[in-house]
């Protein structure tokens, strides 16, 4: 999950990893258990490259996910889309096995956990929640193998740019006050949603080529709301 508060003091071991660090997350497969996958609310905030690795596994798109495994939530003052809970709150790919449906295509923040990210001047660093993980006996894994993710030197290109995009998003969405501001907040929200999610990607495409693409179009679109809106 990405840091956006200050965590509580002993919520971390106090360290920053990067990729070749070594860090206690093997938890063995988790060997049934799947309390990270229970009670988990809004807080898988989903990326636009989660909504194509999802489209890529599920043979689908992301209106027709919506509702039964997807489901928008305002974080910040913008509308982004996360996994929904389902019965008894467990996320919606869990199977009757208690395992992850998805596994090879699970989002970025599932991936993560027990770690966070933070975004730092330099680069992204990785944080380790010392609790996070109800495993007791866990392992030492180097961050990059833990992470799992295909070319992961572009992965944290992409989600550097991702974050910095939704700052700015966020930053429009909250100008002026009132009326004024509720509008465009839905206005950068609808923009944001079709240009990264609603419009389908190329699945015979590489993902990150079609988001810098996507990234020019939405911070051109971004540009004209700030004129129209005065800002």
């Amino acid at each position: 999950m990405d840091m956006k508060q200050n965590l509580d003091p002993g919520a971390t071991d106090g360290r920053s990893y990067s990729l070749n660090d070594m860090v206690r997350t093997g938890c063995k497969d988790c060997e049934g258990c799947s309390a990270c996958c229970q009670g988990m609310g809004s807080s898988v905030v989903l990326t636009p490259k989660d909504m194509y690795q999802l489209a890529l596994c599920l043979g689908t798109d992301f209106s027709q996910l919506l509702g039964d495994k997807v489901e928008l939530q305002v974080e910040d003052g913008i509308i982004l889309p996360n996994l929904r809970m389902g019965e008894n709150e467990n996320c919606v790919f869990l199977n009757a096995q208690g395992r992850c449906s998805i596994h090879a295509f699970r989002p970025g923040v599932c991936r993560l956990f027990p770690l966070g990210r933070s975004y730092e001047k330099d680069g992204i660093h990785y944080i380790y929640l010392v609790n996070g993980c109800k495993k007791t006996d866990r392992t030492k894994v180097k961050v990059r193998k833990w992470i799992d993710t295909p070319d992961i030197e572009k992965e944290e290109a992409f989600l550097i740019k991702w974050h910095g995009f939704r700052k700015a998003a966020i930053e429009a969405a909250r100008a002026g006050e009132g009326e004024e501001r509720e509008a465009r907040g839905k206005a950068v929200s609808m923009s944001l949603l079709k240009t990264f999610y609603l419009l389908p990607y190329d699945t015979h495409r590489d993902f990150y080529e079609q988001f810098e693409e996507r990234l020019i179009a939405a911070y051109g679109e971004l540009k004209k709301m700030y004129t129209s809106f005065g800002i």
